[in-house]
C-alpha cells in the first residue's frame, strides 16, 4: 500500500519532517521559499494532502485551482483566516488547524509586548545600540508601571485566559470581552464587558487576543481608539488586520496611545513604514509561537490531523465554515 502524498509548503522543524518522511511520501520545500498560488497548485498535482502555513494565501481561487487529488489541507497554525474554508468545503476538501499547542508561547510573547511597550524596551535598547545613552537620569526617559493597571483582553479564549494568568502575577486588574461570557470559575475574578466598546473605555492596556474574522477586522480604528483612556497602551499578538494601521499610528503620534507592542501586522512582512519611525513602539517579527517546543508541537498536531484523516477517522482539529 502506497503512502499518502503530502505537499509541504514551507520548511518545517527537523523532527516534524522526520516523522513526515517516516509516515508519508512528502514533497518538501527544502529552499523554504514562498510559492505563488499557481506554483502551489502545480506542485499539488497528484498530492493527497497539503500541509500549509499562514504564509499560504489559499483564497477561493487558489482552492479551486488545486487538483482533484487533494482531499485535506492541514494548516500549521491555529488561525485559518488565510484559507477560504467555505470554498474548500464546496470541493469536499477537509481543513484542519493546530489549536491549543501554542497557547503558552503566545501568552508569553503577549506579556513581553505588554512590558516592553510599558517600560520603553524599544527605545531603551535603541539607546544602547545607537550609543546615545549618556548616564542614568532621574527625570527620564520614563515608562509606566503595569501593576494596578486595568488590562482589557479582547478575546478570552485559550490565549486570552493564559494572558490573564500572567497579568495577575504582576498585579493587574483583568477586564475582558468575549463572544460568550466565561463561567465564574473561568473568569477568575475578571470583569466581563458586553461589548468591545465598553471594554475599551476601561482598558489602561488593551491586549488583542481575538481571531481575525469579518467582525473583528479593522475593529481597532480611529473611533474605537478614541474610547481608550488617555495614554493607554495597545498590544497585539493576534492578527494584524484587526488593527487599522493609519489610525493606530496617528494615536501613537498624538499621545492618545502612549505606546504599542506589536508582534503581528497587516501585510507582514511589509509592515506599515510609519511604525518604524516611532520611538513608542515595541516591535517583534511574529514570534508568538517561535519556540522549538511549540513549533514541534504544531507540526505534530498537524500530522495527527493527517494521521486520523488517512486512517478513515475524524481529524481531532477540523475547521468548518
Amino acid at each position: 500500500m502506497s503512502l499518502p502524498r503530502v505537499l509541504v509548503t514551507r520548511k518545517l522543524p527537523a523532527d516534524v519532517e522526520a516523522r513526515l518522511k517516516r509516515d508519508y511520501a512528502p514533497l518538501l520545500n527544502e529552499e523554504d521559499r514562498l510559492f505563488s498560488a499557481g506554483e502551489l497548485a502545480a506542485r499539488a498535482e497528484g498530492m493527497d494532502a497539503v500541509l500549509a502555513t499562514v504564509t499560504d494565501k489559499l483564497d477561493a481561487a487558489a482552492i479551486n485551482a488545486l487538483p482533484g487529488s487533494v482531499r485535506i489541507i492541514a494548516t500549521f497554525s491555529v488561525g485559518y483566516d488565510h484559507i477560504d474554508v467555505a470554498a474548500a468545503a464546496k470541493r469536499g476538501i477537509t481543513v484542519t488547524n493546530t489549536p491549543g499547542v501554542l497557547t503558552h508561547a503566545t501568552a508569553d510573547i503577549t506579556l513581553l509586548l505588554l512590558l516592553g511597550a510599558a517600560r520603553g524596551a524599544g527605545w531603551g535598547e535603541a539607546m544602547i545600540r545607537q550609543k546615545t545613552w549618556q548616564n542614568w537620569a532621574p527625570s527620564g526617559p520614563l515608562g509606566t508601571d503595569v501593576t494596578g493597571k486595568r488590562l482589557g483582553i479582547l478575546g478570552m479564549g485559550r490565549i486570552g485566559q493564559a494572558v490573564a494568568l500572567r497579568a495577575r502575577a504582576v498585579g493587574m486588574e483583568i477586564h475582558y470581552h468575549n463572544r460568550s461570557r466565561l463561567s465564574e470559575a473561568g473568569e477568575q475574578g475578571a470583569q466581563y464587558h458586553e461589548s468591545p466598546e465598553a471594554l475599551f473605555a476601561q482598558s489602561d492596556i488593551l491586549s488583542i487576543n481575538c481571531a481575525s474574522t469579518p467582525q473583528t477586522r479593522g475593529l481597532i480604528n480611529a473611533r474605537t481608539l478614541a474610547l481608550l483612556p488617555e495614554g493607554a497602551i495597545v498590544v497585539n499578538s493576534a492578527r494584524g488586520d484587526i488593527v487599522d494601521d493609519e489610525a493606530l499610528i496617528a494615536a501613537l503620534q498624538s499621545g492618545k496611545v502612549a505606546a504599542a507592542g506589536l508582534d503581528v501586522y497587516a501585510g507582514e512582512p511589509d509592515i506599515h513604514p510609519g511604525y518604524r519611525g516611532l520611538s513608542n513602539t515595541f516591535l517583534l517579527p511574529h514570534l508568538g509561537s517561535a519556540t522549538r517546543e511549540t513549533r514541534n508541537a504544531m507540526g505534530f498536531c498537524a500530522l495527527d490531523n493527517l494521521d486520523a484523516f488517512f486512517a478513515g477517522k475524524a481529524p481531532p482539529n477540523p475547521v468548518t465554515p
